[in-house]
């Protein structure tokens, strides 16, 4: 086993003093393919430093770690002696988010949306078609460790969506002869996981992807406009806008280039812009992944505001995602490691395994208890993987929560009192503890 030196903090606190509730800080990373100045991989730390226990939770796709911070603060004012590390992965570090900090919504729209900000393509970094679990897993097992460092008696790993499943293949995975559960005290995977929950990727489907990204396809493109990191800039912008200028006639809205999908039919404010983006109700077809439960647009107005009333208030919302180090999205997200994600499905070798070169040897090992939760996204198929991992390892004990009345970001932004995730987690890491 190598030691716990390979994990120890780089001492980087990029925001707020040592000892404060919440730090943004950055470790260490595994050598990679690619500028060793990228081998580092970053951390949003919420609650107590004395604390004794740890939940590490990794993002979703296209996810960052400002996304889950609000959920984290639920989390860590419930269990005592518990803190919440929540993971940025190294690709964050791709992002010109210098006009995001200045908290200006006028200045990030001209500078974003104005296509002024420093741009990453793919043909400009290939070796980012090598970033895959192999990477991820090394990183996170950096963080984990720095994590068990310190006297602290437990670590938990888990996940959103993508992370979730991330969360499932670390503890297959084999580190070089050494299980990767052996690491963690326990398992939460929140609206994702392996074993069917989402698509699996067989051999046809690797090898013409591996294709597309040796052709310089290294990153993953949401909107489908050629520009990977747009989706991440219009989220933000319009935050921004949502949480600085709420009532003001909505400035996205009257942008040429913002799909015609997201804009309402009627004149609304810049609060309700992002509602109507984001709102189950009204979120077009294909952007399942981005849905809430939020409210309603006023019926009358000019513009037409927001009204709350369902599981996650519009303003938490907005305030979570317009906030900077960390922000609540990653622009360049590597089609590499949502491929070796897909591939993984199985939890068992097979020939995609095999070509990608993964390691998920420990499946039926697992030994640690594990918390799972599905939302509507997947009819059920989160629920259904976490049973089937249960029973096709030696998992001792097993919270698993259906709630098809949250779409997928309720459970990292809804409100305290009507978020079932907060309500059942709590309950399974007190018993943890």
């Amino acid at each position: 086993m190598r030691t716990l030196g390979l994990a120890v903090v780089l001492a980087l606190a990029l925001v707020a003093p040592a000892g404060a509730a919440e730090r943004y800080v950055a470790l260490r990373g595994v050598p990679a393919p690619g500028p060793s100045k990228y081998d580092r991989v970053f951390v949003q730390k919420v609650g107590p430093a004395a604390a004794r226990r740890v939940l590490v939770l990794v993002p979703g796709f296209l996810g960052g770690a400002g996304g889950i911070t609000p959920v984290a603060r639920d989390i860590v004012a419930r269990v005592p002696g518990m803190q919440v590390w929540i993971v940025d992965r190294r690709e964050n570090a791709f992002e010109d988010t210098s006009v995001f900090r200045r908290g200006d919504p006028q200045a990030a729209q001209d500078y974003y949306l104005g296509f002024r900000y420093r741009r990453v393509l793919g043909a400009d970094v290939p070796y980012v078609g090598k970033w895959g679990l192999r990477v991820a897993l090394g990183d996170l097992r950096r963080v984990i460790l720095a994590a068990r460092a310190g006297g602290r008696r437990q670590v938990i790993l888990g996940g959103h969506s993508l992370g979730a499943s991330t969360t499932a293949a670390y503890a297959a995975w084999d580190f070089h002869g050494r299980p990767g559960y052996r690491d963690i005290d326990g398992m939460v995977l929140v609206d994702g996981g392996l074993r069917g929950s989402f698509d699996s990727a067989d051999l046809a489907r690797t090898r013409r992807i591996l294709g597309e990204i040796d052709r310089g396809e290294v990153f993953d493109d949401l909107v489908g406009l050629g520009i990977p990191e747009i989706a991440g800039i219009f989220t933000e912008v319009g935050a921004l806008w949502a949480q600085k200028r709420p009532d003001e006639p909505s400035a996205l809205q009257r942008y040429p280039a913002l799909p015609a999908a997201f804009k309402p039919p009627v004149p609304v404010t810049n609060l309700a812009e992002l509602g109507f983006a984001f709102d189950a109700d009204t979120s077009p077809p294909g952007f399942e992944i981005i849905r809430l439960h939020a409210g309603r647009m006023e019926a009358s107005g000019d513009p037409r505001g927001w009204v709350d009333g369902e599981l996650t208030p519009l303003r938490r919302f907005a305030a979570a995602w317009a906030a900077e180090r960390p922000n609540a999205t990653q622009w360049y997200f590597p089609r590499r490691l949502r491929l070796d994600v897909d591939a993984m499905s199985p939890m068992r070798p097979t020939a995609a395994t095999r070509l990608l070169g993964l390691r998920p040897f420990h499946a039926r090992g697992i030994d640690v208890p594990l918390y799972a939760y599905g939302s509507d996204l997947t009819g059920g198929a989160v629920e259904r993987g976490a049973r089937r991992l249960v029973r096709g390892s030696r998992i001792p004990r097993a919270r698993i929560v259906s709630d098809p009345r949250a779409s997928h970001l309720d459970p990292i932004s809804a409100a305290p009192s009507r978020n079932r995730f907060l309500e059942t987690v709590v309950p399974f890491l007190r018993r943890l503890g």
